[in-house]
């Protein structure tokens, strides 16, 4: 009787110990897919399209493609950023907005920022504002400033020009970031609202480019029709079926992480950005370039 339960013990022992390798090379083989992904989804670019219909823009205006590149923070993704380049110009975008954030102001590299720009304005015209790292780098800005004007970059502040296509027109507005005035985020809103007031917008369709997402309210109030914006990194670490967990100004769980959000007539398009600044690295949340086809009905 001993040695037939020594037998019976030992097998399933034996059972025990495959069925936890057997476990272990699961976790392993997941473990390793994970990091594989993660790694992929740092040192790759993306590209996000939405189709954006109004009935208020003009009929020359239909099909009309916007790529916007948001918070670069001086990354490089190939040589001279030939991956970003190689993405919208296969785009054929008709203008690229960038919405703030060229530079990081930890590490400021103004070349990596013209070298990029220099390469898109050959693609198409380029519209540019201003993003909260322009603002902390100080008197750096200038140079960037007069960099980007070498290369006939349309910069946006706190203001509004006329875009024309086959006789008809609709209006590019761009904000500079607000810590360029003021860094306390209580304050911000009213700022934009007040500065898109003062702009003394016609009721022709309107394209506003702005780095901050928090602030949708703002351009709703104002009656904007699209909103191209970046800033809070997609949220850094995206959690399926919850989004983005951190951002800035935003803090834990964001409102506008990504994406697209309306309200009233008002749409606004988030871009998860290019870049990092403070934490090095993004799960699940592949850098990207977004890609917005205008339809007019």
């Amino acid at each position: 009787m001993c040695m037939i339960r020594f037998r019976k013990n030992s097998n399933e022992y034996r059972f025990y110990n495959r069925k936890k390798k057997r476990l272990m090379v699961i976790a392993l083989t997941l473990l390793l897919a994970l990091v594989l992904w993660t790694i992929w989804g740092n040192v790759t670019v993306g590209v996000t399209r939405y189709c954006i219909t109004s009935d208020r823009l003009p009929d020359t205006f239909d099909g009309y493609k916007i790529a916007v590149v948001s918070d670069l923070h001086n990354a490089q993704f190939g040589r001279d950023n030939s991956q970003i380049t190689k993405i919208i110009k296969k785009e054929h975008p008709d203008m690229i907005a960038i919405t703030g954030d060229l530079v990081d102001s930890n590490k400021t590299n103004i070349d990596t920022a013209t070298a990029l720009v220099s390469k898109l304005m050959k693609i198409a015209p380029c519209y540019y504002v201003t993003g909260n790292h322009e603002a902390w780098i100080g008197s750096k800005f200038s140079e960037l400033e007069e960099k980007l004007l070498d290369e006939n970059v349309h910069i946006l502040h706190d203001q509004v020009i006329k875009l024309e296509k086959g006789g008809q027109t609709v209006q590019i507005a761009g904000l500079d970031d607000p810590d360029f005035t003021d860094r306390d985020s209580a304050l911000q809103q009213s700022m934009l609202q007040t500065k898109l007031n003062q702009m003394n917008l016609s009721g022709e369709y309107c394209i506003l480019l702005s780095h901050r997402p928090e602030t949708f309210e703002a351009y709703v109030m104002e009656h904007i029709d699209l909103v191209l914006s970046g800033h809070a990194h997609g949220g850094q670490f995206r959690l399926p079926f919850i989004g983005g967990v951190v951002a800035p100004n935003q803090g834990l769980f964001p409102k506008y992480d990504a994406g697209i959000y309306t309200k009233n007539n008002t749409t606004m398009i988030v871009s998860r950005g290019v870049g990092n600044s403070i934490i090095p690295v993004r799960f699940n949340n592949r850098p990207e370039i977004v890609v917005v086809t205008m339809k007019s009905e």
